[in-house]
């Protein structure tokens, strides 16, 4: 997501290269593409202008201190507005101080709602809250069994009625009697959608709201429908009365503006975000975290918080050893992998760690691609052979019965055996002190797990396809 907002604001930059501070002639070639960029994003035609016009104002004469030029603190400036205007800071969920909390679900059909409840539900699960998920949309049957699947899956208990003609407020105040009895801390509701917003729809809500009486109603909002998400977001809660807003399909082709345009236009703040399809991913909304996205500055925060929900210390522990010692094996290559699949995608975890925004779909797709094969070779290796790669470097046949049992030709196994050897030599080295000379260390771009992923082209192929093309784009860092 934001890549092509991401490089639009780094053209933007490029007009301050050789000035000595930010003035009213060299901001407006900057201020231009910005706007376009912002446009093309989707965003809200009246959040541009004000964006625009906030940033202008600030930027213009602006001190720019020794050691940092004017295309920096231009992009200082594009930050904080941008935080500013998603919100300041994370707004977390109202949390009720009498048990349970009601949190009601709204939004149009196929925003993905039933789902969100569901990833919300997990959401609190983790948080050791008890919850119970209600499936209130009586008008889409698919809807309830979707609810139930996802309870099973995940061991979380789901209300439903089996009354016929019975009406979404009565499944609510049943609901919500049960979680009382049960001592349950969050409620969650899933209601209908529609596939516009009408009359009937809007009452419905309202009555399901006057019976539970929720300390949160959340409206699930598709962030494709771009600058359309905002203006949803405005009308329901000036007909409902929202508090917040979760923004789904975030991973997609979309292009942000709805992240840009929710909170001015309608005054309510993103409370989470969606950023895959797998249940887990659903993460709190942080302003500053996604103004970092945008400007291609990744988001090391979310990439911690993601490896501390998955990685025990003792574990974590174990493997340093084992990198020390350069006794990691390619059993510990596979876990390493899955645990990696846990956390999300790759291209995912990749566009979270800064400066590497650029890296080219494809290649991320050709390193999943590689991962694959890897993994099927691992599994066509015995218990041995796992735990002791050097069987394998000593003995061809091993090497070619690998090959044959896991589909793919010797030579992909000789070179996957041999950048693994070079990546224990190289943590090895590493763990010793031995930095030097690391950066040009044969080999590096294809081994699993450094400077570049298997199948990737790694950090050589990615200079020579530079030095090729001519062509070499640089950083916010490198300005």
């Amino acid at each position: 997501m934001f890549d092509e907002l991401s490089a639009r604001f780094e053209d933007a930059v490029k007009g301050f290269r050789g000035e000595t501070k930010i003035s009213e002639t060299n901001i407006d070639s900057a201020l231009k593409d910005v706007k376009r960029a912002l446009i093309n994003a989707d965003v809200s035609l009246s959040v541009v202008k004000d964006f625009i016009k906030d940033v202008r104002e600030k930027a213009i004469g602006v001190e720019v201190v020794r050691g940092v030029n004017p295309g920096q603190k231009f992009i200082e400036v594009v930050n904080n507005e941008l935080v500013n205007i998603m919100g300041n800071e994370n707004s977390p969920l109202n949390a009720s101080d009498k048990k349970p909390s009601i949190i009601l679900m709204a939004g149009l059909q196929g925003a993905g709602k039933t789902t969100a409840s569901g990833k919300l539900g997990l959401y609190l699960k983790d948080q050791k809250k008890k919850v119970l998920l209600v499936a209130a949309d009586t008008y889409r049957p698919a809807a309830i069994d979707q609810l139930k699947t996802i309870g099973k899956s995940y061991e979380l208990e789901v209300f439903s009625s089996e009354k016929k003609d019975v009406k979404p407020e009565e499944i609510a105040s049943e609901a919500l009697q049960e979680a009382i009895a049960n001592d349950t801390d969050f409620v969650i509701i899933d209601t209908a959608g529609r596939l516009q917003i009408d009359q009937s729809m809007m009452s419905e809500m309202v009555r399901i709201k006057e019976i539970t009486k929720p300390d949160e109603i959340l409206l699930v909002v598709d962030s494709m429908i771009g600058q359309e998400a905002a203006d949803l977001t405005k009308s329901f809660h000036e007909k409902v009365g929202i508090t917040g807003a979760i923004l789904t399909k975030l991973d997609g082709d979309s292009r942000g503006g709805a992240a840009l345009s929710i909170r001015k236009i309608s005054g309510k703040p993103i409370k989470f975000i969606g950023t895959g399809e797998k249940i887990e991913a659903l993460e709190p909304f942080h302003p500053e975290r996604m103004a970092s996205r945008i400007l291609g500055m990744g988001d090391v925060l979310t990439l911690v918080e993601k490896a501390q929900k998955e990685v025990e210390l003792a574990d974590a522990e174990v493997m340093q050893k084992k990198l020390q010692d350069a006794t990691f094996d390619f059993n510990d290559f596979v876990k390493q992998m899955r645990l990696i699949k846990r956390m999300g995608s790759l291209g995912g975890l990749i566009k979270l760690i800064p400066g590497m925004n650029k890296i080219d779909d494809g290649m991320i797709k050709d390193g999943e691609q590689q991962l694959k094969k890897i993994e099927a070779m691992i599994a066509s290796m015995t218990l041995d052979e796992k735990q002791k790669p050097e069987l394998l470097a000593a003995q061809p046949s091993r090497r070619k019965r690998i090959a044959s049992g896991s589909g793919h030709q010797v030579k992909e196994v000789d070179k996957v055996l041999a950048d693994f050897q070079r990546m224990r030599g190289f943590m090895k080295q590493m763990s010793n002190g031995g930095m030097e000379g690391m950066g040009g260390m044969p080999g590096m771009g294809g081994m699993p797990g450094m400077g570049g992923m298997p199948g990737m082209g790694g950090t050589n192929n990615v200079r020579n396809k530079k030095s090729k093309n001519n062509k070499k784009k640089k950083g916010f860092a490198d300005l």
